[in-house]
């Protein structure tokens, strides 16, 4: 099959956005013509490309032929610009939070330089990134599958070392003769996918305590923890500054978590995505740990 862009940019929009009519206003077209070239793109695969529901969304072949739709979108805005036609050429990236907040923010200080590129970020678990790129979602993503989405290449950044904290004046209310009264005392977690802390009070035999606090934004979670809400795991781009001024502590010398980082890309020939991985690479190699 030889699928049209006008089709598969048709797919993208219904993906992207959940109806048949949103695509259209989207694409300046009627729902019948958007609906038309999804038939029509769905009976030369000769399978169903599209669950229709609410939202609707693209079936594992959709998946396949929304990547194709991406990557070539990606191609043809890349040749635009070389002709000198203009638009940016965007690139969807797939980070988690943590990152974004800390040593991620060195590819954006290259990218600020970078001239006619549009960044699409998208905020997501490490652990749960890659299925960003199996979506086409995103063009590149770090996460912390070694394991390469099919079409993708992966290489490891490096660690992210996270230690469990709190202020001085919590560490001391809540110390008990033996150390930290970890059963008790209260806990900050970003979101239901974070599992950092129950992995530090699994390794002493215990589940969450009562009190659980949730802040599912990088920097309030941080702040929440500098402010006395709970304890919490942090990264340590952001705990090694608060140790030094006094304004967190450990609350375990050598108690940590490390999480290994890996950088997935499309296997395609694109000066964007090779600039944007470049950048990726000198920024962990100057923050995470080897």
């Amino acid at each position: 099959m030889t699928p049209q862009p006008a089709q598969l940019e048709a797919l993208v929009a219904v993906a992207d956005l959940g109806t048949f009519e949103a695509a259209a206003r989207a694409l300046h077209v009627t729902p019948s013509a958007v609906s038309q070239r999804i038939r029509a793109l769905e009976s030369a695969a000769g399978q169903v490309l599209v669950h229709r529901g609410t939202p609707c969304r693209a079936t594992v072949a959709g998946e396949t032929l929304v990547r194709l739709a991406r990557q070539t979108g990606l191609l043809y805005d890349e040749a635009r610009a070389a002709l000198g036609e203009g638009g940016p050429v965007a690139t969807a990236v797939a980070v988690n939070a943590d990152s974004l907040a800390t040593w991620f923010r060195d590819v954006l200080d290259e990218a600020a330089g970078w001239e006619g590129a549009a960044l699409r970020l998208r905020v997501e678990d490490q652990a749960y990134s890659a299925g960003l790129l199996r979506s086409g979602e995103a063009l590149a993503a770090v996460t912390s599958d070694p394991a390469p989405v099919q079409g993708c290449s992966v290489e490891r950044l490096g660690v992210l070392r996270y230690a469990p904290a709190a202020t001085p004046a919590f560490a001391e209310r809540w110390r008990t003769g033996r150390g930290p009264d970890w059963a008790r005392m209260p806990v900050v977690v970003f979101n239901a996918k974070d599992d950092l802390q129950q992995e530090l009070l699994r390794d002493r035999g215990l589940g969450l305590p009562p009190v659980v606090h949730e802040v599912p934004t990088s920097a309030d979670f941080h702040e929440a923890v500098r402010r006395g809400l709970g304890w919490a795991a942090i990264p340590e781009p952001q705990l090694l500054p608060d140790l030094a001024e006094g304004r967190l502590v450990r609350l375990h010398a050598r108690a940590h978590v490390d999480v290994p980082l890996y950088w997935q890309r499309w296997r395609i020939d694109s000066p964007a995505l090779d600039r944007l991985t470049a950048a990726a690479r000198r920024a962990a190699a100057a923050h995470l740990r080897s």
